[in-house]
C-alpha cells in the first residue's frame, strides 16, 4: 500500500458537524441531506480529529430524520400573512470504534483500536464510502504478518474486502462460537479447522457431541470435490461394541484417571447420612492401592510424593474387595465378645452404585477398559496420541463423545481436559506446543454454575481453571454453543473473541450484551437478523468489530440441515433401516461387533 493518505474528502462528502458527545457516542447533526439514505446502522463515519492528520472512526447506530416546521423566507413580492414551511432536522449517533491517522511517526495510514481523544464540538463529519471505504477495509489487515493471518470470509459493508483475523490473539485468549441453529455455526467452526490445518504442526483437539466433524476425518465423495483430503484424525470413546476388541482410534478412559472429586460425584449420595464415611473409606483404600502399584513397578520417587488423585493404575475388584470387607467386619468389644463392627452396615450402599455402575457396559469406557489400559506406561502412550501424533499423523483430532452418557458426560470431558491441560503445565516450558479444546454443543457440559450437579461442577471446575490460567501455559478453549445463557459466565467471561451468528432468543442475546462493552450495544442489535453464514466479528484479534459473510469450508460437518419439504417428496422411509436401528438402541452402539 501506498504512502498516500488512504481517506480522503472533499465538500461534497461532508455529512455535517458534531453536537454532542457522550464518551463513546457522538452526535452528528446532518448537514448534508443527500447523504441521509446513504449512512445505514453500521456505516462508518470519520470525524475530524485535533488535527489534519487524524479522524476518530465510529460505526453509525440509529439514523434520524425529523420534519418540523419553520417561518419561511418571507418573498417581498407576496402577501404580509407568514408562510410556514417543513424542513428535515436529520441526525445520526455513532459509536468510536478506533483512530486513523495518515502519518504517526514514519508509520503512514495506521488505523489502532480506541479513541486517543474525544471528538470537539463543531468538527465536521464525514461518510466512509466508496473508494475510501475499501482502502479502508483493506487496512484493518495489512500490517498482519503472514503467519498471523486468519482469512474467513469478506466483510459485509465491502465485499471487495477480505476479513481477516490474527489467528494468534483468536486463539491466545480464548474465543467462542455462538449461534442459534441452523445459523451455519458448524461450518464456521469446520473453516476454522480448515484454515489451521494449513498450519504444519496445528494442535487442536475437538470435543465431538453429535458425531458432526467426522466428515473432515472422512471425507464425503462429491461431484464438486471428488479429491477431498482428510484435514483431522477420527477418535471416539469406547462404546458397549468397542469392550471386546476395540480399534485403533477407540479410546477409553478408565476409572483411575478420575480424581476422589471425580469418582465421587457419580457414586456417592451426599444426602446419606453415612456419604462421609464412605468418603473416607473410600480415599483411604485408593491411596493405599496406588501406593501398592507403585511398589511393584518399583516407582520409588513417584511413591514418595504421590496423592490420592494422581493418575496411577489400581485394580477396582480389589477396592470392592476392600469396601465389602469394610461393610461386613465385625468388631470386638471390651469382654471379648463380637459387636457390630466400625463400618458395618456404612457402606452398603456405595458399594451397591459402584458396583451398578460397574456392571453396566455403557461405562464399559471407564469400568471395564481393556486390559493395556490398567499398565503403568498405558497414559503416557496415550497422551502423546492426542498431543504430540508425530509422523504424518494429522494435528486436529476429532473425539466423538456421542455415545457416552448424558449423566456422565460432564465428568467424561473434564477429565479428559483436565488430563491433557496437567501434562501441559507439567512440561518443560520450552518444550510445550500449545493446544486448543474446541467445546462444541458447550451447554451440554459447562452449564451455569447454579444450575450444575454434583457431576457438572467438576467439569465446570476443570474447564473454569483452563479459562482463567490455561493461556499461560500455551492452552485455549474455542467454546461452541447455540445456547449462550445455559453456558458458564465464568468461561464465557474469559473470552475475548466472539464470533456471533444469528441469536433469535432474547435471554441468548441479553447474556451477549453483558458479556460486551456497552459502546457495543447498537451493534448487536442486528443479531435476530443476521442472515445464515453471517456473523459479527468482535474482539482482540481484530481491529474493529465487523459484520462478516463466512466462507463456506470446503469439507461440511454432518449438521447440514435437512430439506424436510423437498425430501417428503423425493425419499420413502425406509423399514430395513428403523429395523436396525432399533437393535442399534438396544446394544447401545452404533458399532456391529458382537459383543460377548
Amino acid at each position: 500500500m501506498s504512502d498516500a493518505p488512504i481517506l480522503t474528502f472533499d465538500t461534497p462528502s461532508r455529512l455535517g458537524k458534531v453536537v454532542s458527545v457522550d464518551t463513546t457516542r457522538v452526535l452528528i447533526a446532518v448537514e448534508n441531506a443527500a447523504l441521509l439514505p446513504r449512512a445505514s446502522v453500521g456505516s462508518l463515519v470519520a470525524i475530524q480529529g485535533t488535527t489534519a492528520q487524524e479522524f476518530l472512526i465510529g460505526m453509525t447506530e440509529p439514523v434520524t430524520r425529523q420534519l418540523r416546521e419553520q417561518i419561511a423566507h418571507p418573498d417581498p413580492m407576496a402577501p404580509t400573512t407568514l408562510a410556514m414551511e417543513v424542513v428535515p432536522d436529520d441526525a445520526l449517533r455513532t459509536v468510536l470504534l478506533g483512530t486513523y491517522r495518515t502519518i504517526e511517526g514514519t508509520v503512514h495510514n495506521r488505523f489502532k483500536r480506541g479513541a486517543d481523544s474525544f471528538p470537539q464540538i463543531d468538527r465536521d463529519c464525514f461518510l466512509i464510502e466508496g473508494g475510501n471505504l475499501q482502502r479502508f477495509m483493506g487496512l484493518l489487515g495489512k500490517d498482519l504478518d503472514p503467519k498471523q493471518r486468519l482469512e474467513l470470509g469478506h466483510f459485509v459493508i465491502d465485499h471487495s474486502a477480505t476479513a481477516i483475523a490474527n489467528g494468534d490473539r483468536f486463539f491466545q485468549r480464548h474465543a467462542a462460537i455462538l449461534g442459534s441453529t441452523g445459523s451455519g455455526k458448524s461450518c464456521a467452526v469446520s473453516l476454522i479447522l480448515e484454515r489451521a490445518h494449513a498450519r504444519k504442526h496445528a494442535n487442536i483437539i475437538v470435543f465431538d457431541m453429535h458425531g458432526e466433524y467426522a466428515s473432515l476425518a472422512n471425507p464425503p465423495a462429491r461431484k464438486e470435490c471428488p479429491t477431498s483430503t482428510p484435514i483431522a484424525a477420527a477418535f471416539r470413546i469406547a462404546g458397549p461394541g468397542d469392550l471386546t476388541k476395540p480399534a485403533e482410534n477407540v479410546l477409553f478412559l478408565p476409572y483411575w484417571l478420575l480424581n476422589r472429586e471425580e469418582m465421587l460425584s457419580m457414586i456417592l449420595d451426599r444426602s446419606d447420612q453415612n456419604a462421609p464415611n464412605q468418603a473416607s473409606r473410600f480415599t483411604l483404600h485408593v491411596r493405599d492401592l496406588k501406593e501398592g502399584t507403585l511398589k511393584s513397578e518399583k516407582k520409588h520417587d513417584v511413591r514418595a510424593t504421590f496423592t490420592v488423585d494422581s493418575p496411577i493404575p489400581y485394580e477396582l475388584p480389589e477396592l470392592l474387595k476392600k469396601l465389602k470387607h469394610d461393610d461386613t467386619a465385625k468388631g470386638t468389644g471390651t469382654t471379648g465378645k463380637e459387636v457390630k463392627g466400625e463400618w458395618e452396615g456404612r457402606l452398603t450402599r456405595f458399594i451397591s452404585r459402584l458396583e451398578a455402575k460397574v456392571e453396566d457396559r455403557r461405562y464399559g469406557f471407564m469400568f471395564k477398559p481393556m486390559e493395556a489400559a490398567l499398565k503403568y506406561d498405558w497414559l503416557a502412550k496415550q497422551i502423546a496420541k492426542l498431543l504430540a501424533p508425530g509422523g504424518d499423523k494429522h494435528g486436529i483430532k476429532v473425539v466423538d463423545f456421542s455415545e457416552v452418557p448424558s449423566d456422565v458426560l460432564p465428568v467424561v470431558t473434564g477429565v479428559f481436559a483436565r488430563l491433557l491441560y496437567d501434562v501441559q503445565f507439567w512440561m518443560e516450558p520450552e518444550k510445550r506446543t500449545p493446544f486448543v479444546f474446541v467445546c462444541d454443543e458447550a451447554h451440554l457440559y459447562l452449564p451455569v454454575r447454579d444450575d450444575a450437579d454434583a457431576v457438572e461442577k467438576q467439569a465446570l471446575y476443570s474447564f473454569e481453571r483452563i479459562a482463567k490460567e490455561g493461556r499461560k501455559y500455551g492452552v485455549s478453549l474455542l467454546v461452541v454453543s447455540q445456547r449462550p445463557s445455559d453456558v458458564s459466565r465464568t468461561i464465557l467471561s474469559q473470552c475475548n473473541n466472539f464470533l456471533i451468528l444469528r441469536l433469535t432468543n432474547d435471554q441468548d442475546q441479553n447474556v451477549v450484551r453483558r458479556l460486551m462493552p456497552d459502546s457495543l450495544a447498537g451493534v448487536l442489535d442486528g443479531l435476530p437478523l443476521l442472515d445464515t453464514g453471517e456473523a459479527l466479528l468482535l474482539g482482540d484479534a481484530i481491529l474493529l468489530p465487523a459484520r462478516i459473510k463466512l466462507k463456506f469450508p470446503t469439507i461440511d460437518p454432518l449438521s447440514q440441515t435437512r430439506n424436510f419439504w423437498q425430501e417428503w417428496g423425493e425419499m420413502a422411509p425406509d423399514s430395513v433401516a428403523v429395523v436396525a436401528a432399533v437393535e442399534t438402541l438396544r446394544r447401545q452402539s452404533r458399532t456391529a461387533s458382537k459383543i460377548d
